[in-house]
C-alpha cells in the first residue's frame, strides 16, 4: 500500500541525485507541502517545491525549520559526496554528513515524531569487508575512509534521534551516475567532461585517468532514485528500523566502462594515468559490489537501465554542459 503523505522535507534537492528525487516526489505525491531545504548560495531548485535556506549543521535554525514544516516525510539526500574531497576536508566532511543528519534527525524526534525519514548513507560504509566479496545488510561495516565512516557513524546516531515511533529507512547505495552529474570529481563524470571537452575542441585529445583497473558496483541515478521511491511508498510495511543495498551486484571495471564511453566519443583521445588521481592502496579496494535482495524481495526493485544508457546519458549531459559554455 503506497503511503500518503501530506508534508515533505527534502534535503539536497539542488544536487544531482536531489534534483532526481525532487521532481519523483512532486509526482508522486502533486498535493502535499514540499520543501526543498538548500544551502546558503545553492540554486533555487525544482519549482514545485518552496525553498527554505539554510546551513544543516545549524541545529537551531534546522529545528526551527523541522518545527514549521512538520514534515511527515524527510528525505535526507544532503551532505559531502565526494570520497576525494572527503579526504582533503575531513572536519568539514564530518560536519556535513555527521553533525547535519544528527540536527537534522533530532529535529524530527522532536517536531515530527511520527515521520518516515529515508537516509541516503553508502555501500562503501562495507569498506573492508567488500574484500570477502559482495555485501548484504548482515556484512559488517568496516569503512576505510573518512567519507564512509561519517556515513556509518550518521546511521548509528539517526536510529537513536529520531524517535521510538518514527520510521528510518537508511539506503546503502553502490556508485551512481548519469545525466545531470555536474561534479568531475567523480571518475565517469570526470570522463565524460573530458570527452565532451575534447570533442568541442576545447582540450586536447588526452585523457587523465586515475587506476583503471578497479571494479565498481555502478548505477544509473534514475534506478537509484526509484529505489527510493519505492522504499518510501512502502514504510508502512516496513520495520519501524530498516537497512537496504541498492546496487545492482555486478562489478565492472573502470577500464570497461572507459571503453564503453570511447566507442561513444566522436573524436579519438589517449589515455594517460595522472599520479595525482591515484588513491592510497589501503583504501582503494579491488572489487566493490552489493546484494540488493532484499530491496527486490521488499519492493520488486530492480534496475531498468544498462551501464550503455547512463554513460550514454551522462556524455550527453556534458555535451549539452561544454555547448553551453561556449554560448
Amino acid at each position: 500500500m503506497t503511503a500518503a503523505y501530506k508534508r515533505i522535507l527534502l534535503t539536497g534537492g539542488g544536487g544531482f541525485v536531489g534534483a532526481h528525487a525532487a521532481g519523483a516526489l512532486a509526482a508522486a505525491w502533486p498535493d502535499a507541502f514540499r520543501v526543498n531545504l538548500l544551502r546558503p548560495g545553492e540554486s533555487a531548485g525544482n519549482p514545485a517545491f518552496s525553498v527554505a535556506v539554510c546551513d544543516l549543521t545549524d541545529e537551531a535554525a534546522v529545528d526551527r525549520l523541522v518545527a514549521d514544516v512538520c514534515p511527515d516525510l524527510v528525505v535526507h539526500l544532503a551532505g559531502q559526496a565526494s570520497i576525494g574531497q572527503s579526504a582533503s576536508a575531513p572536519e568539514a566532511t564530518w560536519r556535513a554528513n555527521f553533525h547535519g543528519a544528527f540536527g537534522l534527525g533530532a529535529a524530527v524526534g522532536r517536531h515530527a515524531p511520527d515521520a518516515v525519514m529515508l537516509f541516503a548513507s553508502t555501500a562503501t560504509a562495507y569498506g573492508a569487508s567488500f574484500a570477502d566479496g559482495p555485501a548484504t545488510e548482515e556484512t559488517p561495516l568496516r569503512p576505510l575512509d573518512v567519507y564512509s565512516r561519517s556515513k556509518a557513524a550518521a546511521e548509528s546516531a539517526l536510529a537513536d534521534v529520531v524517535g521510538p515511533r518514527a520510521r528510518l529507512l537508511v539506503a546503502r547505495p553502490v556508485n551512481h551516475s548519469g545525466p545531470g552529474q555536474r561534479s568531475r570529481h567523480f571518475v565517469l563524470s570526470s570522463f565524460a567532461a573530458q570527452i565532451a571537452a575534447i570533442e568541442a575542441g576545447k582540450a586536447e585529445p588526452r585523457l587523465e585517468v586515475g587506476d583503471l583497473s578497479k571494479a565498481r558496483d555502478f548505477l544509473d541515478v534514475r534506478d537509484v532514485v526509484d529505489a527510493y521511491m519505492r522504499l518510501i511508498a512502502a514504510a508502512g510495511d516496513l520495520p519501524a528500523r530498516a537497512v537496504f543495498n541498492v546496487g545492482s551486484g555486478e562489478a565492472h571495471s573502470i577500464a570497461d566502462l572507459l571503453e564503453i564511453m570511447r566507442g561513444m566519443a566522436r573524436r579519438p583521445f589517449e589515455v594517460h594515468v595522472d599520479p595525482a588521481r591515484l588513491r592510497p592502496a589501503a583504501t582503494d579496494l579491488a572489487s566493490v559490489r552489493c546484494d540488493a535482495s532484499k530491496l527486490r524481495a521488499a519492493t520488486g526493485w530492480r534496475p531498468q537501465h544498462s551501464m550503455t544508457d547512463m554513460l550514454g546519458a551522462l556524455l550527453d549531459h556534458w555535451r549539452a554542459e561544454i555547448a553551453g559554455d561556449a554560448a
